[in-house]
């Protein structure tokens, strides 16, 4: 196995303000507690978790499970089975579903994009079955393709039975996976994410308010949904962009409307107030040039694949080491993106990132000459 070394040394990082090693740690509060079942504050770009509580209970999500039902519809777009275009024919059972509703009729053809801001906006029981009945026949085998997406986005914890939200037995999710299912939204479907920040739609000459009243409240919030049943209690997923930085709020289990508004924006205002989100370093910016042996150039530049971002509390920045883990050995020939070694970035003595190093270029083999004289010095070295 080859052998490896540390190469230990504290870089400035070229997009932050760098402070002095010496300087005192910041003063960060211990996090809100709120009067909910659960809760989660994430940041969307690093899925950093600031703070949680309680964030692998099941639970039932009430209507943030159209959620999952408005996220399927935008993949169906994206992969071009469906558009938006589209004129969706309303059954009786859609028609018939008590709890919120868009007011949709029943035989009636209904443009799909109005149904997916009846989801978003009004919160439409009606509008969910339409669509699911649209994209997969019937809500039963809808309910069958969430579940399967949840299972591909790494919701492990969720179960879904229905496309509204609607009380039923092993109808569940977790704070965490809903964290999980607001970044896929948002990530995912970039053009139809504004959606879910418009604060009223009117159908059928019914106007209807967007039920999140942060919208109103934090002009940074720009979504997502929420969610009330009486087993449920008010549920609220939002997610608020400051200043470059996204949060994502889950809260589950309060006991009221102004209780799930009130406690997502102790959580926004914590993580904002507190934390920040920087680049340590660019994708493929070399950060190492380690020599090489045998190869037809004498050295090769290291670096990472993706960019670096890192979610650390506010001022902390010029506290950040770097430690590059690499072979004591390297011989050619290595191709440009293969693995290395790893880059570790510690502050306050806890490991805040570890990623690969990969090689920033090719180097071919050298020639027979070279790599016969490498061949005997590293034997010479070997001795010693």
């Amino acid at each position: 196995m080859t052998k490896l070394y540390l190469v230990c040394f504290s870089l400035l990082f070229t997009s932050l303000i760098s402070s002095a090693s010496w300087a005192a740690a910041p003063i960060i509060p211990s996090p809100p507690q709120l009067a909910a079942k659960s809760w989660l504050l994430i940041d969307a770009q690093t899925g950093h978790i600031i703070t949680e509580h309680n964030a692998d209970e099941r639970l039932p999500p009430a209507s943030l499970t159209k959620m999952m039902t408005a996220y399927i519809a935008s993949e169906q777009v994206i992969s071009g089975n469906i558009s938006y275009d589209d004129m969706v024919r309303v059954s009786e059972k859609a028609w018939r579903k008590p709890g919120s509703k868009m007011y949709i009729r029943e035989g009636t053809d209904v443009k799909l994009e109005d149904l997916m801001r009846g989801i978003i906006i009004q919160s439409g029981n009606d509008a969910s079955i339409a669509v699911a009945e649209y994209i997969a026949g019937s809500e039963d085998a809808f309910a069958d393709l969430m579940n399967q997406t949840a299972y591909s986005l790494g919701m492990n914890n969720s179960n879904f039975k229905n496309a509204t939200g609607w009380p039923a037995k092993d109808h569940y999710t977790t704070a965490r996976d809903l964290s999980l299912l607001a970044k896929a939204i948002i990530n995912d479907h970039p053009e139809d994410y504004p959606m879910y920040a418009e604060k009223e739609f009117t159908y059928n000459e019914i106007r209807q308010p967007n039920r999140n009243s942060l919208l109103w409240q934090d002009d940074s919030v720009d979504g997502i949904k929420t969610g009330h049943t009486k087993e449920a209690g008010y549920c609220l997923v939002s997610s608020a962009i400051k200043d470059g930085m996204r949060l994502i709020s889950v809260v589950m289990g309060t006991e009221s409307e102004k209780a799930r508004s009130s406690e997502s924006q102790k959580l926004i205002t914590y993580g904002f107030r507190f934390f920040e989100t920087v680049k340590s370093y660019d994708a493929k910016q070399e950060l190492l040039e380690s020599d090489i042996w045998k190869g037809s150039a004498n050295t090769l530049k290291l670096g990472t694949e993706e960019a670096i971002w890192l979610t650390i509390p506010r001022g902390s920045a010029g506290s950040i080491t770097t430690d590059l883990e690499v072979p004591e050995l390297l011989e050619a020939p290595i191709t440009e993106g293969e693995k290395i070694g790893t880059i570790k970035l510690t502050l306050n003595n806890e490991t805040v990132a570890t990623k690969p190093l990969i090689a920033l270029e090719t180097v071919e083999e050298g020639g027979l000459i070279k790599r016969l004289w490498h061949m005997i010095v590293l034997l010479v070295k070997s001795w010693f």
